[in-house]
């Protein structure tokens, strides 16, 4: 399977419950996450079926590749998955500190703007700010959220004042928060709604 295999409908709602429970609520499939956020993939099946969402290990598995955000992560032996990044959960996704681009982006909906330009860019209830090395894909991320606006993110200069970065497997930049003096919008956007 190449990487833009296409999920049908319900492989998508399948894989937006898989990342709810990955990240979020493991519980909603009766399963639990080791402290790096692994799953056993036999008891996600087995917890996905008892819970009234049955999947198959072939199913899992086209979901994991055709995700186009490639949110999920196999483990070498195939018995274990994880989210990539994005928990609410605590777990140490075993990332090491990277020197980040000089830009980043971050999307966002424009109502979102007067609280950032306040207080910066907070996690909220994530582990980590999430930020695309793109701005095409900032954009994408902003539309999810409303009418979109995208943020060119000053982490060169982050980084050299002490902020940490990560880079998960998947090209997603992560960082505790961003504070407001190393934001600037970038022109206005046009929402596709």
């Amino acid at each position: 399977m190449d990487r833009g295999t296409e999920l049908s409908r319900a492989e998508v709602k399948m894989s937006r419950f898989i990342s709810l429970v990955l990240r979020h609520r493991p519980e909603a499939a009766g399963i639990s996450v080791d402290s790096h956020g692994w799953a056993d993939i036999d008891a996600l099946l087995a917890g996905c079926a008892s819970h009234g969402r049955p999947l198959d290990r072939e199913t899992l598995e086209r979901i994991v590749v055709g995700n186009n955000k490639k949110r999920f992560a196999i483990s070498a032996d195939g018995r274990r998955i994880r989210a990539r990044q994005g928990h609410s959960i605590p777990v140490d996704l075993d990332l090491s500190p990277e020197r980040p681009p000089e830009i980043l982006y971050h999307g966002t909906a424009r109502s979102t703007l007067p609280a950032i330009f306040r207080e910066g860019i907070r996690r909220m209830n994530r582990n980590h700010v999430h930020l695309s090395a793109d701005y095409e894909t900032a954009v994408q991320v902003g539309r999810r959220h409303g009418q979109p606006a995208v943020l060119a993110i000053q982490a060169g200069a982050m980084a050299r004042a002490g902020a940490e970065f990560f880079c998960s497997e998947n090209g997603v930049w992560l960082v505790d928060h961003v504070p407001p003096a190393f934001v600037s919008e970038i022109g206005k956007l046009e929402s596709n709604a």
